[in-house]
């Protein structure tokens, strides 16, 4: 059974940790109807529509 020799200092096992934590703007694209950015693949906040259509009804 593979058993470490020695102990990783919490210096070095927080260094390798540390890439994994870099935030990435998510896939934001404009939505069709009024303009505004949107996750991608998702119903938009503002008028409610997907895909050029209304989904969701919205009060003015």
């Amino acid at each position: 059974m593979a058993v470490p020799k020695k102990k990783v200092s919490k210096a070095r096992r927080d260094k390798r940790r540390a890439n994994n934590s870099k935030l990435e703007m998510p896939g934001m694209v404009k939505c069709a109807k009024c303009g505004e950015y949107v996750l991608a693949h998702h119903v938009c906040k503002a008028c409610g529509s997907y895909d050029g259509k209304e989904v969701i009804k919205q009060d003015a």
